[in-house]
């Protein structure tokens, strides 16, 4: 019999005739078809959710929706994702990764193609919650189907490495939306923006069904043969090895607890992690979607083109367009922060990274604060460079190192509920965000809103550090 986890037979490696060990273990083809298509999952979700910020105001004037109506919109996509980690997200706890992997996917294509024919405001605000949905689903199983399926040697960076197109897609959104407003500047241009994610999304979800469930979810169900079956699927190479699987379900009854609700997140050692990957999300969204969605709106006000000023269709597409390309050279420094992550993480460490990071925000939202008080040309550099150093630290630290802990500090029987409700905790911090900060914006002023974003940053790294559990390399099966 053997005692090996699902984890060890993942980081075996390989040794020459010598009997000297291979560097580091060999992804398999199955291993990186995982990884991309949980991959192209963060990349809907920053294509959907940033490019609204684009199609924000020709909603608003095809539906004549009101300041409210304004922030429902916003708010809409932000507060399906706190819905569905919490409610679906810990269902990958339940039913496995593979067919929450598969079912999210699904539920993203239904409701983008009925967004794209949306009659009314209503039905427009459904279908937006109901993206968001499927991306809360998405942000616990797809973390989780690439974490339990890879070596734990280059968890860290490819686990963020797929996070990070999360950044690619806020880029190509918003870049969509800019290139849909050049080519066909009308009213319903934003639904095509909407629309060109079907065709790729009908991809990806077929894809999705080929992929195998996770080892240590399976033995931790007590389906040893299955869990043996599936990794030898995921660890199909040539030369062969693993040389055998076997597998002995764990013992129960650890120190950890055996509980498998919501109640087990907050049962003795268990409330530290969950702490750690609930508060500092939390604090750090309330920063990356007020100021991921709203830079287009930031811009446009900061050089003159407030959309109420824009009487006519065409005065209104010509004020977005000056905001996409000012929020698109901005949001290229989310993909240079999320590299810098993906090459640190597995080096420097989750915890380390993560108060560097909020430290770094403040400083971003410090320096563009100061534009509030200059004039002319002279605001938009300071504007310009404190978001762009806020991206890039965001990415560096809490938007990624969040992410990457929420999926590894819980143990592998409530990995899914745990990543889940703390997905579900910061999305209250991204709806409260972009629902309040229209009004925000124009009650209190654009600097006393950083500042209340500023301080939230600090709290983050203070909260980083008091609660503080590195996972850097750590075999997640070991975790209790």
């Amino acid at each position: 019999m053997s005692d090996r986890s699902a984890q060890d037979y993942i980081d075996e490696q390989p040794v020459w005739r010598d009997g000297t060990a291979v560097a580091e273990t060999p992804m398999t083809a199955m291993q990186w078809r995982i990884w991309w298509l949980a991959a192209a999952g963060k990349f809907f979700e920053g294509h959907v959710v940033f490019m609204t910020g684009v199609a924000l105001p020709l909603i608003a004037r095809e539906f004549s929706i009101d300041a409210v109506q304004h922030g429902m919109v916003s708010a809409a996509t932000l507060f399906g994702i706190l819905v569905g980690a919490l409610a679906l997200g810990g269902m990958a706890d339940r039913f496995g990764r593979r067919p929450m992997f598969i079912a999210e996917m699904v539920m993203f294509i239904v409701f983008l193609c009925l967004l794209v024919v949306t009659p009314n405001f209503v039905w427009l605000v459904a279908c937006l919650f109901g993206l968001g949905l499927a991306l809360g689903c998405d942000y616990p199983t797809a973390h989780l189907i690439i974490s339990e399926s890879i070596p734990s040697r280059v968890r860290g960076r490819l686990v963020l490495a797929a996070f990070g197109f999360q950044a690619l897609g806020a880029l190509c959104g918003t870049g969509v939306g800019f290139l849909v407003l050049r080519s066909m500047p009308t009213e319903d241009a934003w639904r095509w923006m909407y629309g060109s994610a079907i065709v790729p999304a009908v991809v990806i979800a077929i894809f999705r069904l080929t992929v195998t469930e996770s080892g240590p979810w399976l033995l931790q169900r007590g389906r040893t043969d299955f869990a043996e079956e599936e990794l030898r699927r995921l660890l199909r190479r040539t030369p062969p090895y693993p040389k055998e699987v076997v597998l002995t379900a764990p013992a129960t009854g650890s120190a950890g607890g055996t509980g498998r609700g919501y109640a087990a997140l907050f049962e003795g050692r268990t409330l530290r992690a969950t702490v750690l990957a609930s508060v500092p999300w939390f604090l750090q969204d309330l920063g990356t979607y007020g100021i991921g969605i709203f830079t287009p709106t930031i811009l446009a006000s900061a050089v003159g083109h407030k959309a109420q000023h824009a009487h006519s269709l065409s005065a209104l597409i010509h004020n977005d367009e000056i905001a996409a390309r000012g929020a698109a050279l901005i949001d290229v420094l989310l993909i240079v922060g999320i590299v810098a992550a993906v090459l640190l993480a597995d080096r420097v460490g989750r915890v380390r990274l993560q108060v560097i990071g909020f430290v770094g925000c403040a400083a971003g939202l410090l320096l563009a604060s100061f534009a509030t008080d200059a004039d002319g040309h002279a605001r938009m550099l300071p504007l310009f460079f404190g978001f762009m150093l806020f991206n890039f630290m965001t990415n560096l630290g809490p938007n990624a190192q969040t992410y990457l802990l929420a999926g590894e500090v819980f143990p592998t029987r409530i990995r899914g509920i745990g990543a889940g409700f703390a997905a579900a905790f910061a999305k209250v911090g991204a709806v409260m965000t972009a629902f309040l900060f229209p009004v925000l914006l124009a009650d209190i002023g654009t600097a006393n809103l950083l500042y209340i974003l500023i301080a939230a940053s600090l709290v983050g790294a203070a909260v980083t550090w008091l609660f503080r559990i590195e996972t850097t390399g750590v075999n997640l099966d070991k975790m209790q």
